[in-house]
């Protein structure tokens, strides 16, 4: 579910920690900004609850392309996948809902062989310095 920004406070203390070891694992986002971003209401936190506690989260965000809106899940952990995974529908909804010509994720690579309908369409390529 999505969490409404106005009370996100109230239950970051608990989603921060698995959000930020998603950004520092990938090296895609600084966790800082993420965070402000949400704290702010500019992007939006996600969680997976399974009724004693939050078991995933994620982050989006709406950017502006050239070729039209779209929503970027920005970053995404949590334990026991095959329960939350199906969960992604939710983000994809509100993505259309926005308009968003596709939800674009930024993440490891397998993501790509675990949810259906998503495909690699473009590559993030590093040449890694010591």
């Amino acid at each position: 579910m999505c969490v409404d920004p106005k009370r996100v406070r109230e239950i970051w203390s608990s989603a921060a920690p698995l959000l930020k070891r998603a950004i520092t694992r990938t090296g895609l986002a600084e966790f800082t900004t993420i965070e402000r971003a949400i704290l702010d209401g500019a992007s939006l936190l996600w969680i997976a609850w399974n009724g004693f506690g939050i078991e995933a989260v994620a982050s989006t965000s709406l950017e502006q392309t050239d070729a039209g809106k779209v929503c970027v899940i920005t970053a995404c952990a949590g334990a026991g996948m095959t329960r939350w995974l199906s969960l992604i529908r939710g983000i994809e909804d509100y993505a259309e809902a926005e308009g968003c010509r596709c939800v674009r994720i930024f993440g490891r690579k397998g993501w790509g062989r675990v949810l259906d309908g998503y495909e690699e369409t473009y590559a993030i390529i590093d040449k890694r310095f010591r």
